[in-house]
């Protein structure tokens, strides 16, 4: 299994951590877009590191066009020599709009025609053939020599999309080389809900399991001390109820019986009460959605869950915790 990191979007910071766990033996790492451009710290990773792959976890598909994105996908993954993965999200509805001032309809058939595009394009620079995209929601057939990049030797990027629901998860597995499933999972919800509507989207592309790779950023709670352990456990458990108060995640929850949390979460968030929320989720939920061991036992515990169902893994872990706190699960795991 491989065994995947993270790194924030400080530009300062960036090429030291990107660094750093190429040496701890990190097979990639993951750049989010948040509250800083993924794509700016992913630079500054591919020129000081040689052998870790480099993603977007998530970068945001509908706050640009498939065009742009093509071309800044395309541009690093040359630049990184072909370590780029492209890791795509949705995100909802009111950031779109709202932060973002761009179109939001039907999130699932938008993102695999976004998809498309990107490849259309990609296949127009690569090669040499005529761009000519007529979709529903994105067209594009205009591209002149003055804007062609041209082919380079390491072609296009992977293309992993986020997903939770099941329809967003049949895109991921109709046209997409991997699939970042969210935190807010559990192995349950992944072997009866993300398996099934993988395979739909396989057989609608004539595809199987192997053509594509799941990531599962997986919640840990661990620590060397008892109070270690407190303290990991209180930053999953408000975690959990972060993702619990989004309406889009409810599915999962209910897929537990624990569907009517949700709202009262939602609720509390409006209220800016997110330690309160925490306080919601109890030891059951806790422990269903995140492995609980000791730093020794982890790795065994995640390959009891999750070592048939996915093929890379990170930790998920927001509280105070260096790379090294997960040294032996990546032993463990690698060599699994």
């Amino acid at each position: 299994m491989l065994v995947d990191g993270g790194i924030g979007s400080d530009l300062a910071r960036a090429a030291e951590g990107a660094r750093m766990q190429e040496e701890l033996g990190f097979d990639g790492l993951w750049a989010a877009e948040t509250n800083h451009d993924p794509f700016l710290a992913l630079t500054l990773a591919a020129e000081h590191t040689s052998r870790i792959e480099l993603g977007t976890g998530i970068a945001v598909a509908f706050a640009r066009s498939p065009m742009t994105l093509a071309q800044t996908a395309y541009n690093l993954n040359a630049f990184a020599e072909g370590r780029f993965l492209l890791g795509l999200g949705s995100q909802i509805k009111p950031h779109i709009t709202r932060r973002f001032s761009m179109p939001w309809s039907h999130p699932a058939a938008r993102m695999r025609e976004f998809v498309l595009a990107m490849r259309a394009i990609w296949e127009s620079w690569d090669q040499g053939t005529k761009l000519d995209f007529r979709g529903d929601f994105y067209e594009h057939t205009l591209m002149t020599p003055f804007f062609n990049p041209g082919a380079n030797e390491f072609g296009a990027p992977k293309v992993f999309l986020a997903a939770v629901g099941e329809l967003m998860t049949k895109v991921a597995g109709e046209v997409c080389d991997g699939m970042l499933c969210h935190g807010f999972t559990t192995e349950s919800y992944l072997r009866e809900v993300t398996t099934k509507a993988l395979d739909e989207g396989f057989a609608a592309s004539g595809r199987t399991r192997a053509d594509i790779q799941l990531s599962l950023p997986a919640f840990v709670v661990t620590g060397s001390t008892e109070e270690e352990m407190a303290g990991a456990a209180k930053g999953v458990r408000e975690q959990i109820a972060f993702y619990g108060s989004t309406p889009a995640y409810r599915g999962v929850l209910e897929h537990h019986g624990w569907g009517d949390l949700q709202p009262e979460l939602n609720g509390l968030s409006k209220q800016g009460k997110w330690v309160e929320m925490g306080t919601l989720i109890d030891d059951e939920i806790l422990r269903t959605f995140a492995v609980v061991a000791e730093p020794d036992q982890v790795g065994d515990e995640l390959l009891a869950r999750f070592g048939d169902l996915v093929d890379r893994v990170s930790f998920y872990a927001p509280y105070k915790a260096g790379p090294s706190a997960f040294g032996p699960a990546i032993e463990r795991l690698r060599t699994a």
